[in-house]
């Protein structure tokens, strides 16, 4: 990414940019979405904030916009135990977050434009969905799971048998969790705007693909890289 934020970019450029620098401007109640059409500067001094606290709040979100996993090839050289904390670090807490930041924008579009965007309801149906089986498929793997799996890395597991059933069970998991993600881009036509789409709409489409980007690298890491080393 090579976008430069300064006092002169408009504030709907950054988040068409940066989709999570709109809840920077939420917090500093900096109208995004039907005022965004403003350079920073002017929406500084409409609310009596500092440029240079305000643009540093959103280099913050741009450097961690920045995609985790430049080089797969790492991982697949690396131990268990690596994959583990980083798949921790990137993927769970990561996801955690957006899936809070995110859930008032798609109940608000659902709200505002279900009525005639029928489409809306089920996507807010199936983001919900979403989020609840993630959630409690990420409790799973850092409570039961990993552990299981940094112990079947130095082989001091005590069960062997049940440690692969829980790994194929999480496969299983992933595969929902794909099919939701797979629905949610059937009922948006890939995601597609229709003309009247206003800058809340576009944010939560443009947010809800990149959420099933972060899931997809997630889901390959342990599918692809760290459990076939205990599957096979």
């Amino acid at each position: 990414m090579t976008f430069q934020i300064t006092a002169d970019t408009l504030v709907k450029d950054i988040v068409n940019e940066i989709p999570k620098t709109s809840d920077v401007f939420k917090k500093n109640r900096i109208d995004f979405c039907c005022g965004g059409n403003i350079p920073l500067s002017q929406a500084v001094d409409q609310n009596g904030l500092s440029i240079e606290t305000l643009i540093e709040e959103l280099k913050v979100v741009y450097e961690k916009s920045t995609p985790a996993d430049t080089d797969l090839e790492v991982w697949t050289n690396s131990d268990s135990n690596s994959i583990i904390d980083h798949i921790i670090s990137n993927y769970h807490r990561v996801s955690e977050e957006e899936l809070t930041q995110l859930s008032p924008y798609v109940t608000k579009v659902s709200r505002v434009h279900g009525d005639n965007h029928p489409e809306l309801v089920k996507v807010h149906d199936l983001f919900y969905e979403f989020k609840k089986e993630l959630i409690e498929h990420m409790i799973k793997e850092e409570e039961v799971v990993f552990p299981l799996i940094r112990k079947l890395a130095d082989n001091t597991v005590e069960n062997r048998e049940e440690a692969i059933a829980m790994i194929v069970e999480l496969e299983k998991e992933h595969d929902h969790a794909g099919e939701i993600l797979r629905q949610i881009r059937a009922v948006t036509t890939d995601f597609e705007l229709p003309i009247d789409a206003c800058g809340t709409y576009r944010l939560v489409y443009k947010r809800l693909e990149e959420l099933e980007g972060l899931t997809f690298m997630h889901v390959h890491l342990e599918n692809n890289i760290l459990f076939p080393r205990y599957l096979g």
